[in-house]
């Protein structure tokens, strides 16, 4: 059997294996694909290889009770059997409280994610993105570390109800470390695309390469607030936690930087700066995303920031039905407007500040008002009068999100990272509470 199943494929093994249930209600989840990769270090490869993976997950209810049993064999033998095992999970599990009935049919966008030259990723192609990351580090006397993986998949969902969902897609991700021979200097790069004809992988390491390179001799700043320049590399880890936690029932409840004193929810209020507008969009040609959730509901265009006001929180089903609001899930990416300016402009205009390449090791220090701590990594630079002026070693930073984007001076031109389309932003007053040792 093929690992990428077309939409017809796919209905027909979901519409078997729900002709053989005897539960009240049954959904289905239908996923498969081809996952190659290939990995450096040292500059060599040190690991490479492909795999495939089809599977399915089929989940019987009885009333409040719900038992979900997995597969990866498919001759009607085997999927009913899978099918018994469900039910027999289901009639043994305690009811769930919070439990809500199978949506019946949907409308879903077809989005754009999936990419014919990314589908066609062979193990030649890696080879050659591998050594054109590597071989202007070796010249150079620098040693790269770095991870390419590409994917091409599908996923199909249906249920008892009428339900059917499906959609394939393709994504590449690459990633590099490059070091100085005596190991003070480290530069980092990172993509990530749908499609894979936009990926320049020496383009992207020589950026890591000039980066360690001029992080040699790092000097030692005291702590304390600073005007930052936060890569998008950087701003993405606090702006995705920030996006995680636009959860309506932890607001409710007290648990989010989004909850009032003494009851209610900061829907509607202005959080934070004018500029500051976030949505997300499946159908953006830049970062698609799946037509659908884990739970089949639509994805569609939200706008959850609006020129600094907070417009729309993600529900679950169970919770949006307690509150009467429509069940708005959580999105696969999301899009942060920006400005026109590049990097290089954000640097040009700043008087006194700091460049950030990255953070790592981010942890949540207070969640209902969102601070975070890190640390900064691979390239921290000092900017003075429009120009870096010295690499300075790294910080830990105590920060939050919230106040990040009420302290906002500039923004360049959003680009994808991690999925999303994020800008480098220009924050003043940036909290730096510690040096770090690290590289």
């Amino acid at each position: 059997m093929a690992i990428i199943l077309s939409k017809e494929e796919a209905k027909k093994i979901i519409d078997k294996v729900l002709s053989f249930s005897k539960a009240d209600e049954m959904s289905v989840s239908l996923s498969g694909g081809r996952t190659g990769n290939i990995r450096y270090a040292r500059n060599s490869v040190s690991t490479s290889g492909e795999s495939y993976n089809l599977s399915l997950a089929v989940t019987a209810v009885y009333g409040k009770r719900s038992g979900t049993a997995t597969i990866n064999e498919f001759d009607e033998q085997s999927l009913e059997k899978t099918v018994r095992r469900a039910e027999e999970i289901a009639k043994l599990a305690p009811e769930n409280p919070e439990y809500m009935p199978l949506l019946g049919p949907q409308k879903y966008l077809e989005t754009p994610s999936f990419n014919e030259s990314t589908a066609k990723i062979d193990p030649e192609f890696r080879a050659n993105a591998a050594f054109n990351s590597l071989d202007p580090c070796a010249k150079k006397n620098l040693t790269a570390a770095g991870y390419l993986e590409d994917t091409t998949g599908f996923s199909a969902i249906g249920n008892s109800k009428g339900l059917f969902g499906y959609n394939k897609y393709t994504s590449v991700d690459f990633s590099v470390t490059v070091r100085t021979a005596d190991g003070t200097g480290s530069g980092y790069g990172i993509k990530d695309f749908n499609d894979v004809s936009k990926l320049n992988t020496k383009a992207t390491t020589e950026i890591a390469m000039q980066k360690a390179m001029a992080s040699m001799g790092a000097k030692a700043l005291e702590p304390g607030k600073y005007t930052v320049i936060l890569e998008p590399a950087a701003s993405i880890d606090l702006l995705q936690n920030m996006m995680r936690n636009m959860d309506a029932r932890n607001a409710d409840e007290g648990r989010s930087f989004l909850s009032k004193k003494g009851g209610g929810i900061r829907l509607g209020e202005k959080l934070f700066d004018e500029r500051v507008t976030i949505y997300s969009d499946p159908m953006n040609g830049e970062i698609p995303g799946s037509p659908f959730s884990g739970d089949g509901r639509p994805q569609e265009n939200i706008t959850w920031v609006d020129k600094g006001v907070v417009k729309n929180l993600t529900y679950s089903r169970y919770w949006a039905d307690k509150k009467g609001v429509p069940a708005t899930p959580p999105p696969s990416g999301f899009i942060m407007l920006g400005g026109t300016e590049s990097l290089a402009d954000l640097i040009k205009g700043t008087e006194k500040g700091i460049l950030v390449t990255r953070f790592w090791y981010i942890r949540s220090v207070d969640p209902q008002t969102l601070l975070y701590t890190g640390l900064t990594r691979d390239g921290t630079f000092y900017i003075e009068k429009g120009q870096i002026k010295y690499p300075i070693k790294n910080f830990r930073f105590n920060e939050s999100p919230v106040i990040m984007l009420n302290n906002l001076e500039a923004m360049g031109t959003p680009m994808r990272i991690g999925g999303c389309l994020v800008p480098p932003l220009k924050i003043r007053d940036f909290t730096f509470s510690s040096l770090s040792d690290a590289v």
